[in-house]
């Protein structure tokens, strides 16, 4: 094999690493965009809701918009950063392959380039977290339920 051939496949093999890392990107945003529909989805059904709503409901309805109005943003904002994550793993690699073919050192810049991807990563991940804790907290079950539940469990207790 000609030490050219041996260079590129070695290139090669140096940008499979960011290369999952794109793949992972790409899976994360994945998520996320479903998110995003599924927040979407109920911000038009409450939209709908909105008008025909009055008093407490209508309170609730509004808070609950509130809520999904932040939780959009959040998102958007977790999207950014994954899509500007993997623009800048495709920098990486095209500088590991202009490193190759140019014969220019570098290896700073895809140090540099890989610790932003990282970076990013990182942000967009923390940004999902935030979205999906203020997605928990949003769901509260009726406390009626929750005791008609135990009610209903300690029946059966006491009717063994």
């Amino acid at each position: 094999m000609s030490s050219a051939t041996s260079a590129i496949a070695q290139t090669i093999q140096l940008s499979v690493t960011p290369v999952f890392l794109l793949v992972a990107t790409g899976s994360l945003l994945n998520v996320i965009a479903g998110r995003l529909a599924r927040v979407v989805d109920r911000s038009r059904t409450l939209i709908e809701r909105w008008s025909e709503t009055e008093g407490a409901e209508h309170e609730r309805i509004v808070a609950e918009l509130r809520t999904a109005d932040r939780r959009m943003a959040i998102i958007n904002n977790s999207i950014l950063a994954a899509v500007a994550c993997g623009i800048v793993v495709c920098l990486l690699v095209a500088l590991l392959f202009a490193q190759e073919v140019a014969g220019f050192n570098l290896g700073r810049a895809a140090a540099w380039a890989f610790t932003v991807a990282m970076l990013l990563l990182l942000t967009s991940l923390i940004l999902f977290l935030v979205e999906v804790r203020l997605a928990i907290r949003t769901i509260h079950v009726p406390m009626e339920l929750l005791e008609l539940e135990e009610l209903g469990w300690q029946r059966r207790r006491g009717g063994k």
